[in-house]
C-alpha cells in the first residue's frame, strides 16, 4: 500500500508503527455552526480510509477532536444570547452552543452513515494537560510567557515550514505583529490566551486564560495514541497555519508525532467557494431533505481523487442518481434470484469476482485511489447485467456466479459505505414536483442539452415514474 504523504510530498510505501495496528487522527469540527457538505467531504473520506485500512485487515483506532472553545464559538455565544447574558454568563451561552452544534454535527453524520470515531476528545476536557503540554515547552525553551499570554517561538522550530513547504525568512517579510500581542516575533503563535472579561476561561501558571486552538490537537493527540502514530488528517486547508504549527509544538515537546500526513482537497459550488453571502450554502442536512440518498454526494466525491478539488452542482448529482440507479436494477435483479439449497455449496470465488476485488485492492492501494476503484464496481456490474442477458432461468453454476458477484460488490461497496439496495419510495415525490420535472426536462430537450434531460428522465423513473413523449407533449405514470 502506497500514501501520499503531505510531509514528503512523495507515496510513500505504507508500514504501520505496530504491526497489525493503526493510530489515525483526524482534525474534527469546530462547532459553532451547522456542517455542510464540505465538513462532510473530509468526514467521508477520512471514514473510507478508516474502512479501507480494517479492510486490509488493521485494527484501527480513530481519534477525531472536538474544538469546543473558540473565538467563533464566543462570538456565535454573544450574538445567540445577546438578550439573555444579563442572566447567564458568557460562558454557560458557548457551553449551550458547542453542545447544541455538536449535537447537530453527530446527527448529520448519522443521516450519511458515517461511522464515529473511537476517541473523540474535546478541548474542554483536556484543558489540564495542554498547561501541561505548554509547561513542557517553556521548559525546553521553546515556548515563553508575555504578560499572561504564552507563545511559541518560532525561532526555535527546527525546519518550519516543512510541512507547507514555506520559506521561514519570506514568511517574517510579510508578518505583522497585532495589537496587545507581546510577542517577540510576529509570526510566534499563541499556545495560551489570557482570559478577557467574562469569557470562558481556566486557571494556569500564567493566569486565568484559554488554550490557543493548535495546542489542543498535540496535546490530544500524544495523550491518546502516544508520541508516535500512524496517520495524521484534515483538510487540505489545515496545512498551514494548524498542522505545521502541531508539527513545531510537538516536535519541541520532543516527540516524534505522526508519520504519514493525509490532506483532501476542498469542495466548491459551481466553481465558487462556499458561503453563507454567495447564496450557495448547502448544509448536510439540506442534501438529505432534498435528495434523501446520502449515496449520491458519497458518489460525487468517490468519482474524485481525494486529494484534488471536487465542485458540486446540481448536474453532477443528477448524474450520481444515474450511477445509483445502476446499482440499484442490478440488485432488484439478483434479489429475484433464489439462492440454493445448502447442499449445494456456494464457490468461495470466480474469475470475475476474483479479478474485480484484486483490481479494486490495487486502486485503492494506490493512495486510495477511489475513482478506479469505483470503475472496478462497475465493470463488475456490467459484467453482471451482460451474463444476465436474456435469460429467465439459470443453472446451478450460473446462480453461484451471480450470488459471488453480489457478495463481493455488497462486500466492496462497504468500503464506501455504499448501500446498494436502498430503494427510495415511489410515494416520495409528488405531482406537483413531477410536473416541474417535466418542465424542466421539457426546456432542457428544447436547448438541445440532451444529457441534462436524460438525466430528470433517470432520476423520475428511480423515484417510479415513466414518462412518454407524445406528439402533443410529455405524459407520466407511476409504476404499477
Amino acid at each position: 500500500m502506497k500514501i501520499y504523504n503531505s510531509l514528503t510530498r512523495t507515496k510513500e510505501e505504507f508500514v504501520s508503527l505496530k504491526k497489525g495496528k493503526i493510530g489515525m487522527y483526524i482534525c474534527g469540527p469546530t462547532v459553532y455552526d451547522e456542517p455542510h457538505i464540505g465538513h462532510a467531504r473530509s468526514a467521508y473520506i477520512f471514514d473510507c480510509i478508516r474502512r479501507y485500512f480494517e479492510y486490509r485487515g488493521y485494527e484501527v483506532t480513530f481519534v477525531r477532536n472536538v474544538t469546543d472553545v473558540d473565538d467563533k464559538i464566543i462570538d456565535k455565544a454573544r450574538s445567540a444570547f445577546s438578550h439573555q447574558l444579563s442572566v447567564i454568563s458568557l460562558e454557560e451561552a458557548a457551553g449551550q452552543i458547542s453542545r447544541q452544534y455538536l449535537a447537530s454535527y453527530h446527527e448529520d453524520m448519522a443521516l450519511l452513515g458515517i461511522g464515529g470515531p473511537d476517541k473523540e476528545p474535546k478541548a474542554t476536557e483536556y484543558i489540564s494537560k495542554m498547561v501541561k503540554f505548554i509547561g513542557l515547552l517553556i521548559e525546553r525553551g521553546r515556548a515563553y510567557e508575555a504578560n499572561g499570554d504564552v507563545y511559541f517561538n518560532i525561532r526555535k522550530a527546527k525546519d518550519y515550514g516543512k510541512l507547507s513547504n514555506q520559506n521561514l525568512d519570506k514568511m517574517e517579510a510579510g508578518a505583522r505583529g497585532s495589537s496587545g500581542e507581546d510577542k517577540k516575533d510576529p509570526l510566534d503563535f499563541a499556545l495560551w490566551k489570557k482570559a478577557k472579561d467574562t469569557e470562558p476561561s481556566w486557571n494556569s501558571p500564567w493566569g486565568m486564560g484559554r488554550p490557543g486552538w493548535h495546542i489542543e490537537c498535540s496535546a490530544m493527540s500524544s495523550d491518546i495514541l502516544g508520541d508516535e502514530f500512524d496517520v495524521h488528517g484534515g483538510g487540505v486547508d489545515l496545512i498551514f497555519p494548524h498542522h505545521e504549527n502541531e508539527i513545531a509544538q510537538s516536535e519541541g515537546a520532543g516527540k516524534a508525532f505522526a508519520r504519514y500526513w493525509i490532506h483532501n482537497g476542498l469542495l466548491t459550488i459551481n466553481n465558487e467557494k462556499m458561503a453563507k453571502s454567495l447564496g450557495n450554502f448547502v448544509s448536510i442536512k439540506d442534501f438529505i431533505s432534498k435528495y434523501k440518498d446520502a449515496d449520491y454526494l458519497k458518489l460525487l466525491f468517490l468519482n474524485t481523487h481525494y486529494r484534488h478539488p471536487v465542485d458540486y452542482t446540481e448536474e453532477k448529482i443528477q448524474e450520481m442518481m444515474s450511477q445509483k440507479e445502476r446499482f440499484l436494477i442490478l440488485f432488484d435483479k439478483l434479489d429475484k434470484i433464489k439462492e440454493p439449497e445448502p447442499r449445494f455449496k456456494i464457490k468461495k470465488v470466480t474469475t470475475a469476482s476474483t479479478n474485480s476485488t484484486t483490481r479494486f485492492e490495487e486502486a485503492m492501494d494506490d493512495d486510495f485511489n477511489t475513482p478506479m476503484a469505483l470503475a472496478v464496481l462497475f465493470d463488475l456490474v456490467t459484467y453482471a447485467n451482460i451474463y444476465m442477458q436474456g435469460k429467465t432461468s439459470f443453472t446451478e453454476y450460473e446462480v453461484n456466479e451471480l450470488i459471488v458477484i453480489k457478495r463481493v460488490l455488497t462486500k466492496l461497496a462497504s468500503v464506501f459505505g455504499l448501500n446498494l439496495s436502498k430503494l427510495i419510495s415511489k410515494e416520495e415525490i409528488d405531482e406537483n414536483d413531477i410536473l416541474k420535472l417535466i418542465e424542466e426536462r421539457d426546456e432542457a430537450r428544447r436547448s438541445k442539452d440532451f444529457k441534462k434531460s436524460d438525466l430528470i428522465r433517470d432520476r423520475l423513473v428511480m423515484k417510479g415514474i415513466i414518462l412518454e413523449d407524445t406528439k402533443d407533449g410529455t405524459t407520466w405514470r407511476r409504476k404499477p
